[in-house]
């Protein structure tokens, strides 16, 4: 049995929230590792995320995950961010412990064990690409550097904002950033699409020879099929491409652990959720 009181109170917040499949995870979870804990989905209102997270706490609520449009508000309401969170300057998942609103982001995480452990490729000493320069990227940045890639890239069609992250993690990460245009001529053997191509069906410019023979093009988003960028890839003649299903169960897992004591296995999750690419 477990030693933490029946049936603690976790949740999901979002708007919208109900196509989340978090309950439907951490539930997957709870039962596999026999913790008591209702999980359930809690849409806020756009202008009133911090009172609803008042309420879940006055409530007995023990954590909390994180999606959008609330992971910049999240990473403002936070008493003790940790550096995850500080650097993405969002966050993912929240733990609450007395008057402390702790915060974590765990979707870089998620991401690099889901391309290294389910995917089985080691990103230690390969060239990496990140398209877009927004939260998911500010996320990712930390998790990949830490793996020490020979080259860690990130373009955006705003090369302004690539440059930005480059000055924002100096102290963290070597980063290679710019423009689309500027990776002519050069390939990389992981390809990451963290844009909103996924979402709304267009195209990113990538020039001719940016996936290198073997790489691997992995879409964040998930249960969308073949995205513009895994069409794209495919054209480009490569066969390993993934979404982001494996990133979402791996980042649930992180929270569970962080929150319960004990990680649950991830594969029979994923395949639980997974959609095929065609």
């Amino acid at each position: 049995m477990t030693d933490h009181p029946a049936s603690e109170r976790y949740a999901v917040i979002g708007n919208p929230i109900g196509h989340s499949k978090s309950p439907l995870i951490h539930t997957a979870f709870a039962q596999a590792t026999g913790q008591d804990i209702v999980y359930t989905a809690i849409e806020a209102p756009l202008d009133g995320f911090k009172a609803t997270v008042q309420a879940f706490i006055a409530a007995g609520g023990r954590g909390m995950n994180v999606t959008l449009p609330f992971k910049l508000q999240a990473f403002e309401i936070a008493t003790d961010p940790m550096e995850s969170a500080r650097l993405a300057g969002a966050v993912n998942a929240l733990k609450f412990e007395g008057d402390r609103i702790v915060a974590q982001n765990f979707d870089g995480l998620g991401l690099v064990n889901d391309i290294q452990h389910n995917l089985g490729v080691s990103l230690a000493g390969k060239r990496v690409l990140i398209c877009g320069a927004g939260g998911a990227t500010r996320g990712a940045i930390l998790p990949i550097a830490a793996q020490q890639p020979a080259l860690l890239a990130v373009a955006n069609r705003s090369a302004d904002k690539a440059h930005g992250l480059q000055r924002d993690f100096a102290a963290h990460a070597v980063l290679q950033t710019g423009g689309y245009a500027e990776l002519a001529g050069e390939s990389f053997d992981v390809v990451l699409n963290a844009t909103s191509t996924g979402l709304s069906q267009a195209e990113l410019p990538l020039p001719a020879g940016v996936f290198a023979p073997g790489a691997l093009a992995y879409e964040l988003v998930y249960g969308k099929g073949l995205t513009p960028f895994l069409k794209q890839a495919q054209a480009a003649g490569v066969t390993h491409i993934a979404d982001g299903v494996g990133m979402l169960v791996e980042q649930a897992a992180e929270a569970f652990a962080w929150w319960r004591g004990m990680r649950p296995d991830t594969k029979p999750v994923i395949a639980r959720f997974t959609v095929p690419l065609e």
